[in-house]
Formats: structure tokens, sequence, C-alpha cells
């Protein structure tokens, strides 16, 4: 019990309307910041207003000092200091209108609107008699400067990537889509983190019921705090159990754009470089922002590729298991003879060889992932040089299956989206059970798992294996295959059901042939 009244005690506070004392005022917000020592705290004294006390609050590190010297406490001394005595009639109402020098003011009543602009490192202006704070936009412009994408390189196209900033992430948006209705629909989530969340989407492309669905399960999370597009992905995606990603991520604002221009919303969070877009398909996750800024005949076959790939990287390992296991007949008897030459010293059957291999080989893979960059591609390359050299010669596993291995972790790389190729690695290891166990049926059988459940996800209402099912035949050419520019004059049907045309002029002369 007493555990829980100290708690109360604390948190009284920030539901109490601000005092006209400016010393309980001070007194308050010391005690529930827990008397910290970032929190800056500057009295001064205005002797022309009968010695008037003003505090200047402000959080060190993540407020501009610059700011706050040159352009609110110079400005209010000088500005005060020329005026003459008793002449002011509403303090504060002055002090907005001609001493600060600042962008964006406005007024606190109460001790929770104070903190919450207090922690976004806004500096905040309390008077002694006052019942009113002043709030003036004083953040820090300190983050990571705009460099090249990481994950999502290109070779044509543009270089620039989000930031770990929020304002800096929706301006990349903004100087690539100069349109009044680009709109932005801000919300404030975590309890604690209290983490600045901005749903960006066109009015009058996107669809409004989705736009409305997306805000509604913004406003149903409760947590503590957010610190990652993770967090909300994992709270506002459909199918909560699905392996597949339901939720796309990118960091490249072109890719935010063509989105954004297709009628789907995004989602940014402040604190990373990673924006959400909704509602999702399948073949958004095999399609890179290159694409578009090629000739569309060798982006159609570098997507037939894709398609090709990931096939392999799915059923490349349990084919072999199946047909080692039990249709020996389906291979020639060159091939035959020669795969059974290999394993003739293996001492395990193939299904636990290819078990060894794929896991021996993803745990590399996250070795290299989580070492030092200097070192970590050379020790994922040695490594997978020198174990499965050395595994083929100590007769642990096969020539053939290493060369098996290498194919399906190669084709694994072709995927734009990481997500997707996460869901290709994991979903291996049940095809190659199956194998084991039932041959080329089993096969055939996760297969038609894997496509019945894809058929079952929706995103936000939308199909997930839209535009092959249903079929959308106008959809269909930025699905597999990518048609020429001129081409593309419609949005996504079921993505963007109001204004569906891109190109109006061009799709009227096409019609009317």
């Amino acid at each position: 019990m007493p555990v829980s009244e100290n708690n109360n005690t604390s948190q009284q506070p920030l539901t109490n309307l601000l005092h006209t004392s400016l010393s309980e005022n001070i007194f308050t917000i010391k005690e529930a910041l827990g008397h910290s020592n970032d929190v800056i705290i500057r009295e001064i004294i205005i002797d022309k207003l009968d010695c008037l006390s003003i505090a200047i609050i402000n959080i060190d590190g993540i407020s501009d000092k610059t700011v706050i010297t040159d352009f609110i406490l110079e400005n209010l001394l000088l500005e005060i200091d020329n005026e003459p005595e008793n002449k002011i009639d509403n303090i504060n109402d002055y002090m907005k209108k001609q001493c600060l020098a600042v962008g964006d003011v406005k007024d606190l009543f109460d001790f929770t609107a104070l903190f919450t602009s207090i922690l976004n490192g806004e500096t905040v202006i309390v008077l002694e008699g006052q019942s009113v704070a002043i709030a003036t936009d004083t953040k820090s412009a300190k983050d990571r400067a705009v460099t090249e994408p990481q994950t999502e390189s290109v070779i044509r196209g543009p270089r620039e990537s989000f930031t770990e900033t929020l304002r800096t992430n929706t301006a990349l948006i903004r100087r690539k889509i100069k349109s009044p209705n680009l709109w932005i629909k801000s919300r404030v989530i975590g309890e604690v983190t209290q983490t600045d969340v901005a749903v960006m989407y066109i009015n009058g492309i996107a669809n409004d019921k989705i736009v409305q669905e997306v805000l509604d399960r913004l406003d149903q999370i409760k947590i503590d705090g957010i610190l990652e597009t993770g967090y909300i992905e994992d709270f506002i995606q459909d199918s909560k159990f699905s392996i597949f990603p339901m939720i796309y991520n990118t960091e490249r604002p072109d890719v935010i754009a063509a989105e954004l221009l297709e009628g789907r919303i995004a989602i940014l969070v402040d604190g990373t470089p990673l924006v959400l877009t909704v509602p999702v398909v399948f073949t958004s996750f095999l399609q890179a922002a290159e694409d578009y800024y090629q000739n569309w005949i060798i982006s159609s076959l570098i997507r037939l590729l894709r398609f090709f790939g990931i096939s392999l990287a799915l059923i490349m390992p349990s084919l072999y298991v199946a047909i080692t296991t039990f249709h020996q007949e389906m291979l020639p008897t060159p091939m035959l003879i020669s795969i059974a030459s290999q394993r003739e010293g293996v001492p395990f059957p193939a299904v636990v060889e290819a078990l060894i291999m794929e896991i021996a080989f993803e745990i590399l893979r996250e070795a290299g992932l989580r070492m030092p960059r200097t070192i970590g591609p050379a020790v994922s390359i040695v490594g997978t040089l020198v174990i499965g050299q050395a595994a083929v010669e100590a007769g642990v596993v096969s020539a053939v299956m290493v060369i098996i291995v290498a194919l399906t972790a190669i084709c694994s790389f072709l995927f734009p989206s990481y997500g997707l190729s996460n869901t290709i690695r994991v979903l291996r290891f049940p095809l190659m059970i199956l194998a084991a166990i039932f041959g080329l049926f089993g096969v055939m059988f996760g297969i038609m798992m894997i496509i019945l459940h894809l058929c079952s996800l929706r995103s936000f209402g939308v199909p997930y294996m839209s535009p092959f099912g249903p079929l959308i035949v106008k959809d269909q050419k930025d699905a597999m295959v990518l048609f020429p520019r001129r081409k593309l004059f419609t949005r996504p049907r079921l993505v963007s059901q109001q204004n569906n045309v891109r190109e109006q002029q061009y799709y009227e002369k096409r019609t009317k042939h």
C-alpha cells in the first residue's frame, strides 16, 4: 500500500493546473522531474515591472542553447528594458507578440502540457502571478545527416534515406510531393516515451476508410513505450500469427512517395529511419525502387528472376531431400551415379545432412551480421568456405549438398525486402521435414498450404495476393512484369478506390479507341 500511495503522489501534479505562484510551479517541476541535473531553470527579475520574476525552463541537450540565448533571453531583457515603466498591461501577451523571436509560441495551462513541451525540447517561460505558461520551439537541430540507404542501395536513383528525426523525414517526403493534398495526422503513443507518430496520405487518392482504420488502430495502442516501427507494426497488422510480413517498411523517401501516389498510407515514427506503408500486397516485397528508373523490359526480366529465385530459395533443399530419398528414378543415370558416389561415405540421411548445412549457414549468416562491420563479412565468407570444404573432406556432407545450400542462400538475397527473406528462410525447414516423410507429395502439400495461407491474408481489407487472387487484369501491368510508364495510367484498384486514374487525358484517349 505505501508503494501505491507514493506512486499516486508522484503522478498527482501531472493532472493539476498551473499555480499563480512561481515558486510553487518551480517546486512542482523539480519534484516531478526528480531534481534531474539536466533540467535548466533560469530565473530573472524585471525591475521595471515591479520586480516581476520569470523562470525560463528547458532540458539541456535537447534544446538549442543558441536560440534560447539569442532569441529569448536577449530579446526578453532588451525589449522589456526599453519599455517605459508600468506601460505593459498584459505581460503574457506582450511577451508573445513583442519579445519572443521564435517560430512557434503557445500557451500552457497545466503541468501535463508543460512537461510534454519541456521533454520535447521546447523552452517554457513561467511568470509570477500568471497561471499560464508560454512554450517556445527551441528543439535542437542535432540529428544524423541524410545519407545513402544502407539496406536498399540502387545503381540508378536517389541516394538519400530517412533519418531518426520525424520532421526531417516528413520534409524529405514533402520535397518529392509538393501538393497541398499531402496531409499529416499526428499521434503521441507511449505512456512513458510519448513518441510522436505521423500518418501521411494524399487526400483524394487514399481510401478514406483505410485512413480512418489506421488512425483507429493507432489510437487503440496502449503501451508504455514505442522505440521503433516494429512496435507499431505488431499492434496494427491484421494477421498477428502469420509469418509473412503484413506491413511494408523502407528507408527510401522515393519509395514512400511512390506508395503514397498509389493510394497507400505511410506511418512515420520518431526515432527510427524506417517508414511503414499500408495496405500491402505480396508482390510489393518483390519490387525494387530501381525497377521504375530503368528500361521496363530489363525491369520485367529482373522481376521474373526474383520470382524464380524465391521459388528456388523455398523448395531447392526439400526437392533434394525428396528426390534422393524417394524419387531417385527422376534423375538421369550419370547424375544419380555421381550423387550416390558422393554420398557413399556420408553417415547421415539426406534430411539430416540438409538440416546440418542449413543450420550451419544460418549461424554463420547471423554471426556475420552481428559482428563489427570491419570483420563481419570476412569472417562469414572465410567461415563458410572453410567449414564447407572441411565438412566435405571429412565425409559429413556431400559436395552437392554444399552447392545446393550455397545456391539457396544466394537466391534468398535476391529479395529487396529483408522481412520476406526471413520468412523464406524459416519455411525451408518444415518443407524439408515434409519432403523427408512424404517425398514430393509432402513438398507439394506444403506449397499448397503456403498458397492457401497467402490467399487467406488481408492487409487493411485488401487481399494479400491481389492482383492474382482475386484476379485483376488491369493491375497485372505492375505485378510479375512491369509495363512501360505510359501504360501505367491507373492506380491499383483495391488500394485506391477513388481517383484511380493517374493520367486523365491519356486514359480518356485510350478508352475512346
